[in-house]
């Protein structure tokens, strides 16, 4: 059964029931916990994502692992909440049925039975979803998009992801694939994005892009970025995205002219959104959007400047996610709940 089918229209449902466990899987780290009705974590646990190893096996070897990571951290959870259902948010393209993996650019998994595999390891029912989707229903949920009919959720990291939920329904597209936001292009000819083409948004609006942006700067041994050179010792290779947001709300002047830039390629590409999708309420999260409030601030200020018929339609409203990095588990969770 799908997450379509499992979702009502209208209004959020109320809060309630039993708790659930809910495990976002990244391609660094599996965050897990048990979640009660009202989207409060009761208990956390956690994993490292196992890594490749080098022989010719090593993508099955780590796809098996990453799910024996899973079964572990369930069971941690899962002792003190034997009947508990299980909700695994994973980044990647998940299948209509709800059932198989078609693809985790991360992961290693390649049209992998993963809900099966994880029900006959566990004994409990489990429900597979996009992270994406998972964190954009916890925010409507529990967080910023509570009350709204109509939200567009974007996950900012390494790269762009994204979900839209209307009428209580996460909208995932005819063949199961749609949020991928990032890959609108928004400069024709430029960055080389990692799905093949140039001038993907999150090569303007994301974490790598703003970790580029940074290592640039260093590169040509800028004197306006000396807080950021110092705090590499002018090894560009360290720089991060991360990096440049801690400085930036720390108040260095080149790492904050650095977010109010990409702020602006942010805002541009909502605006793009907002004339297709046309939302009241854009979520930003992610661990990028989540750790800087002056990113969401200028891409509101420039989204009002760039939405079409400006003056004579009404604005969506921008909120910072609430949940933070969390929301995704909090989401899964609560999707196998419904189930």
């Amino acid at each position: 059964m799908s997450e379509n089918q499992l979702q009502g229209p209208g209004a959020a449902p109320a809060s309630g029931g039993g708790p659930a466990i809910g495990i976002d899987v990244g391609g660094t780290k599996i965050a897990a916990g048990l979640v009660g009705g009202d989207g409060r974590l009761l208990q956390r646990a956690g994993r490292r994502t196992p890594r490749p190893v080098s022989d010719p096996a090593s993508e099955e070897m780590k796809a098996e692992a990453v799910e024996a990571a899973v079964v572990a951290v369930v069971r941690e959870l899962g002792a003190d909440a034997p009947d508990a259902p299980v909700g695994v948010g994973a980044a990647g393209w998940m299948d209509r049925s709800g059932r198989e993996v078609l693809f985790s650019p991360h992961l290693a998994w390649r049209n992998e039975p993963l809900q099966e595999r994880l029900e006959q390891a566990l004994g409990r029912p489990v429900l597979l979803t996009n992270d994406a989707d998972a964190a954009a229903w916890a925010e409507w949920r529990f967080g910023a998009a509570r009350e709204e009919t109509h939200v567009v959720c974007l996950t900012l990291g390494t790269g762009i992801g994204g979900a839209t939920i209307v009428d209580g329904r996460i909208q995932r597209g005819r063949f199961g694939v749609a949020g991928e936001f990032g890959h609108q292009t928004i400069v024709p000819g430029g960055h080389r994005c990692a799905c093949g083409n140039r001038g993907c948004w999150e090569q303007y609006a994301s974490g790598n892009a703003l970790g580029r942006e940074g290592r640039g700067l260093v590169e040509a041994a800028s004197p306006i970025a000396h807080a950021l050179r110092a705090a590499v010792d002018d090894d560009a290779a360290l720089v991060t995205g991360a990096l440049v947001t801690q400085l930036a709300a720390e108040g260095d002047p080149a790492c904050r002219d650095l977010i109010d830039e990409m702020g602006q390629w942010l805002g541009l590409g909502i605006a793009n959104l907002a004339a297709v999708l046309d939302p009241g309420v854009f979520v930003i999260g992610g661990g990028l959007g989540s750790a800087s409030t002056a990113l969401v601030e200028t891409a509101e200020h420039s989204y009002r400047r760039s939405l079409s018929g400006r003056g004579y339609r009404p604005f969506a409203r921008v909120a910072q996610a609430q949940l933070g990095a969390e929301a995704g588990l909090i989401g899964a969770a609560d999707l196998a709940r419904r189930r």
